[in-house]
């Protein structure tokens, strides 16, 4: 490296104490966390990034970089996923003590794939240098892959979703939510460590990179929101109805009846009926198919609409009984229609994994094994007088590769709840993933939710029409045009993890074969 004058962050990287090397690290990841919703400064990658490349040079070792990159996650993810803390305070008398384990042991365990990209890089690459930046967005984008896929996947979070608001998300619909987390990575973490190297062609280079991307993206939007008369106009409705009391004799009756209302309510504006109807997650208390009265009643409040809604399903088959978390379709005549059954499931609150590990661990409230029945997979569904529409219940809307069906549908309707997550970053981070979803297939996104935020997404991911958070009322909009298929919707995450699996190998090759350290 160029001998610098004045300060050397490198040489600072290296003078630091292992602790201050840590909190240093922590301190990072938590001025990542800051670009996520609903704080949104993703610009703070631009100074987070290259510390981290710092810290990386400044590790004496694979192993102290393992624990830097641990730290870093750490930092990243206890901030980022502080919301999940708001599900245990719910029933505190029953799960109060079992919060330290999402609130701190989640981001711990999530640490470790930020601590294996760290290792990886110390090993495969010695040199102190502005490339250090392409190799740390390398590994660490590697391991958000395998965060997606590993144990069922948790992709939450993506350095990808500090950009939801810019123009740069429009690259989803090419690069997918994993391809644009290595982008962003790279065009934040080289221009301040090339800078420091007085290396300007690299900062220049990534610089214009980030603009082109800026107005290709900005140049891909259109400025109205374009859709065809014969697009439906959908009615979705948020009845408001806080977890806590949600299931509660008396108030569950005074909630189903909150919705029934607003599926009533004559139009705000204008005098067109809605085409379709949607209630959000576990809307109701009861199974449909078991109470034909109330599938009728909620026909006729619809006034000859179809609708959709969340609710319980429960078969009876010779093994038992399973009972499944299912998104229901109510036809015009009051009988049930095609039905959808979650396949992607929460872990430890619709099923229980490591059931035997949690019994010996002595937590019976964790161990009993009950939970819900999973589904065939992802679906494109038909409704009489709609254009066909891939269904995903809440959870689901976090996996960009289960987002439509095998065939490919006119837009996506997502139901959810949303009120066990508090009203700070939760909602609006999976607000943020259900907007990169209609970016990355080219297609609307239709999103009712229990407290909100309910909203019309377009193809572009912007937000059309939006009740907001911990308000009663319904929203009439009409259906945004789909988008041709995009590059994404074709290949998915393929192209992105060849790309990737050779640029690790070119690495290793760079620094265990020829050397060119």
């Amino acid at each position: 490296m160029r001998a610098l004058t004045g300060f050397s962050p490198v040489a600072a990287a290296l003078g630091l104490s292992r602790w201050q090397r840590l909190g240093l690290a922590a301190f990072s990841g938590v001025l990542m966390t800051a670009g996520q919703p609903p704080v949104d400064i993703p610009w703070l990658m631009f100074l987070a990034v290259p510390i981290l490349v710092w810290l990386l040079h400044g590790a004496p070792s694979a192993r102290s970089a393992a624990w830097t990159g641990w730290a870093a996650g750490f930092g990243y993810f206890v901030t980022g996923l502080h919301w999940i803390g708001n599900a245990f305070l719910v029933d505190p008398d029953k799960f109060l003590l079992m919060m330290p384990l999402g609130v701190m042991g989640l981001p711990a365990g999530l640490a470790l794939f930020w601590a294996l990209a760290f290792w990886a890089a110390k090993r495969c690459w010695a040199r102190v240098g502005w490339h250090g930046a392409l190799v740390i967005a390398t590994m660490l984008s590697a391991v958000e892959l395998a965060r997606g896929y590993v144990l069922t996947g948790f992709p939450w979070a993506l350095p990808a979703y500090a950009w939801v608001d810019t123009p740069i998300m429009q690259a989803a619909s090419w690069a997918g939510p994993f391809g644009l987390t290595f982008i962003a990575l790279v065009l934040t973490g080289v221009p301040l460590v090339a800078l420091a190297e007085r290396r300007f062609v690299p900062v220049a280079l990534s610089l214009a990179a980030f603009a082109a991307l800026w107005i290709a993206g900005t140049a891909r939007v259109p400025q109205e929101v374009v859709t065809s008369p014969t697009q439906p106009l959908i009615r979705l409705v948020q009845p408001n109805a806080p977890q806590h009391l949600k299931w509660e004799p008396g108030y569950r009756e005074e909630f189903y009846k909150r919705a029934l209302d607003a599926t009533s309510a004559p139009p705000k504006t204008g005098d067109q009926t809605p085409d379709l109807v949607i209630w959000p997650e576990m809307a109701v208390f009861f199974v449909p198919a078991e109470n034909p009265a109330e599938v009728e009643r909620i026909a006729k409040a619809a006034g000859g609409a179809p609708v959709i809604l969340g609710a319980f399903h429960r078969e009876q088959q010779a093994d038992g009984e399973f009972l499944s978390n299912a998104f229901h379709t109510i036809l015009p005549d009051g009988t049930l229609g095609p039905r959808y059954d979650k396949h992607h499931l929460v872990p430890f609150g619709e099923y229980m994994p490591l059931v035997g590990v949690l019994g010996k661990l002595g937590l019976p409230e964790f161990s009993q094994g009950a939970g819900f029945s999973r589904g065939t997979g992802p679906q494109t569904l038909e409704l009489p007088g709609l254009p066909s529409f891939s269904p995903i219940i809440c959870y689901e809307a976090i996996f960009p590769y289960e987002a439509v069906g095998p065939e490919r549908p006119a837009w996506i309707a997502q139901i959810t709840n949303d009120a066990w997550f508090g009203s700070f970053a939760g909602p609006q981070q999976h607000l943020a993933q259900a907007r990169f979803r209609a970016v990355e297939q080219g297609l609307p996104v239709v999103r009712a939710t229990n407290t909100g935020i309910s909203a019309m997404i377009d193809s572009y991911g912007r937000l059309v029409a939006s009740i907001e958070m911990h308000n009663y009322d319904r929203l009439d909009a009409r259906l945004p045009d789909a988008l041709p298929s995009t590059l994404y919707s074709i290949v998915g995450d393929i192209s992105f993890t060849i790309l990737l699996v050779a640029m690790v190998f070119f690495t290793f090759l760079r620094r265990h074969v020829f050397r060119f350290d």
